[in-house]
């Protein structure tokens, strides 16, 4: 069994400071291999737009691409942290060393939950219910929709009760999957741990060092919010030179360039620190130095 290790609530900023300090030290290498999935997506949705039979079989391929482009992030980040440069071949280093099957199953705590979440929904509130509550809330729309004020009296009747309770069962089991999934890739990569092992392994450690948890989806949540405004308010400006169709792209690409290095980086550092992979973050303070 690993050993779990036990962090302060601190912890939990450490993994995001820590994220930003390894995207400081090679903004473009790590950014490039996010511009460069980003390309390959959009290819893909062009395919399809092309071809609208492919859609489902493309967006299927996406979803089953994106654990393995994440995993090749968090190596890449491991890459610079160790001063080596990060390199577009890094993205394909899960497959070259066997870990496809195992990062794929990380998906299956997600697909699991939907299933399950989605009976539960019918068994707590029940068919004619759910098909009443549509009914309301295309009425409520309309509504709106005209200029006019929806009457709090159209949601009488409606079971509030139990679809306060199942969003509530929605909430924990989200919790207990993003959990299972958090530090599982480094795992599978860095200590060739199977899926299993990784995910019960993540839950663990992320349950036993919740308060770390916490604060760091909180400070995740404000530097996220404050990233994505800060750049809309960048392709606000760049509309006026390229266009709007354009400047929303370019937003895309440059928001997708910061935020997936740094939380790529942040696990890597939550692994270092609570599965025994190392006893502290990169340092903030230290010295930049971009990567060729």
């Amino acid at each position: 069994m690993s050993t779990i290790n036990k962090v302060p609530a601190s912890a939990g900023a450490e993994w995001l400071l820590g994220g930003f300090a390894l995207l400081k030290r090679a903004p473009v290498p790590l950014g490039s291999l996010t511009v460069l999935w980003g390309l390959a997506s959009l290819l893909l949705m062009l395919v399809a737009v092309v071809v609208p039979a492919t859609l489902y079989a493309l967006q299927f391929l996406l979803i089953l691409g994106g654990p393995l482009f994440f995993a090749g992030m968090i190596w890449a980040v491991r890459e610079v942290d160790q001063n080596r440069p990060a390199l577009p071949a890094h993205l394909l280093q899960p497959v070259r060393d066997g870990h496809v099957r195992a990062l794929l199953a990380t998906l299956l705590p997600q697909a699991v939950a939907a299933l399950v979440m989605g009976a539960l929904l019918f068994v707590l509130v029940g068919t004619d219910e759910l098909k009443h509550l549509g009914e309301v809330w295309k009425e409520m729309q309309a509504i709106a929709a005209a200029g006019g004020q929806p009457d709090p009296a159209m949601m009488d009747g409606l079971p509030a009760g139990r679809l306060l309770l199942w969003l509530l069962l929605v909430a924990i089991v989200f919790v207990a999957v993003k959990w299972m999934t958090f530090v599982a890739s480094p795992q599978i990569l860095f200590s060739g741990t199977d899926a299993w092992t990784a995910m019960r392994n993540s839950l663990r450690a992320c349950a036993e060092n919740w308060p770390a948890m916490l604060v760091f989806y909180l400070l995740a949540g404000i530097a996220i919010f404050a990233i994505t405004m800060g750049l809309f308010l960048l392709a606000s400006l760049l509309q006026l030179l390229v266009g709007p169709m354009i400047a929303l792209v370019l937003w895309q690409f440059l928001l997708m360039a910061v935020l997936v290095p740094v939380l790529a980086g942040a696990v890597y550092c939550a692994w270092r620190q609570m599965m025994g992979g190392g006893d502290r973050a990169p340092d903030p303070q230290a010295p930049a130095h971009i990567e060729a």
